[in-house]
């Protein structure tokens, strides 16, 4: 339908349109996503429109994204989240149902024609930023095969423990994950690993942003992907990341671990163009720590 009237609202164009549906009616349509200016899905009636607008009404809805969770983009083949600190990636033998991938399950799942998410990679737990999904197995192969090769952009922002003293430089060293899924380095207490424990190489770069009397915000870029590496290699040099208790942390003044998943790019999986995503330090970042004079 098109609207050659002077009403200025969306919801004032669909009573025009539809004279015998209800207030309550055109709320509904509004809130199922099934209202369209222009071809762009809009829920708020208020939303002003011009006499040229299409507004149409489509035959269903569209899912409404979770609230748990912030779309930074989404198309045909993948989609790209910032992942809030605490929420799972993916299912443990004790989460199964509060975790990234079943609100994106439940969301592509309400889609026309309805999809479902595959995981590319993981954020632990405690770990807030960006994260990439794949909606085909095609994709999800080609996006991984980036990360086995290491052609991905990985960055992340960490405030850990003390000033520290070097402007930067490279972690290198060996993990080991035991049948708990704890992680440590090789030498750590100078422990030989196990017969048929994994021993995984894990390369970490790393510059100073910012440094305080207590604490250094820092910029990491995955050199390897392993496992909790950068936790594991901070709490190596002496500065754990606040909040990491499990890594030896004393001080947790955002009640969260204070790492950040902030930028990432990758080849796109159909279009072979390259591409990249952003997510801002959290703001809290910056409350913590006298800044140096």
């Amino acid at each position: 339908m098109t609207g050659d009237t002077e009403d200025v609202t969306v919801v004032a164009r669909l009573r025009v349109s539809f004279p015998e549906s209800s207030g309550r009616r055109l709320k509904q349509w509004l809130a199922e996503g099934r209202v369209r200016v222009n071809g762009r899905v809009v829920r708020d009636g208020r939303t002003p429109v011009g006499a040229d607008d299409m507004v149409a009404l489509s035959p269903y809805g569209q899912p409404v994204f979770p609230d748990a969770l912030r779309l930074i983009h989404e198309d045909d083949e993948l989609l790209v989240i910032d992942k809030p600190p605490g929420l799972l990636t993916i299912a443990t033998e004790r989460e199964r149902t509060r975790t990234a991938y079943r609100l994106l399950w439940d969301y592509l799942a309400a889609g026309h024609p309805p999809r479902r998410p595959f995981i590319v990679h993981r954020l632990d737990r405690e770990t807030s930023g960006l994260l990439v999904v794949a909606k085909s197995p095609a994709a999800k192969r080609q996006l991984q095969a980036q990360f086995a090769a290491r052609t991905v952009e990985r960055i992340y922002i960490a405030l850990v423990e003390k000033s520290m003293r070097a402007q930067g430089g490279t972690l290198e060293g060996s993990l080991v994950q035991d049948r708990g899924l704890r992680v440590r380095s090789a030498s750590q207490g100078h422990r030989e690993p196990r017969a048929g424990t994994a021993v995984r190489r894990a390369i970490t770069y790393y510059r100073v942003l910012e440094r305080r009397r207590d604490a250094t915000l820092l910029e990491l870029a995955l050199g390897t992907g392993r496992r909790r590496q950068i936790r594991v290699q901070l709490a190596d040099l002496g500065h754990p990341i606040l909040g990491d208790a499990a890594h030896g942390s004393r001080r947790n003044p955002l009640r969260r671990l204070c790492l950040h998943a902030t930028r990432l790019g990758f080849i796109h999986p159909t279009t072979g163009t390259p591409i990249r995503f952003e997510s801002p330090t959290p703001t809290a970042f910056g409350h913590v720590g006298s800044t140096r004079p």
